[in-house]
């Protein structure tokens, strides 16, 4: 799970799995794998690093043998 804010400032968070693709309309829009679209304070690329965080963090030794190559 990511923690992300909505646009009103409420946070939230969100499976990280479930992120289908990230947009700038301006407004940062993410999109799940189910349709649901959910704007965000966060920009696009924030949300790609939050991601990627969380994913090293859950799978370390993926993490490490990417390192490797």
């Amino acid at each position: 799970m990511v923690r992300l804010t909505r646009i009103n400032q409420s946070p939230f968070y969100l499976n990280a799995d479930l992120i289908e693709f990230v947009e700038t309309t301006p407004d940062t829009v993410v999109t799940t794998t189910n349709g649901q679209k959910v704007m965000v304070r966060e920009g696009a690329e924030e949300v790609v690093r939050r991601v990627e965080d969380y994913h090293r963090r859950i799978h370390p030794m993926l993490a490490s043998e990417a390192g490797e190559r």
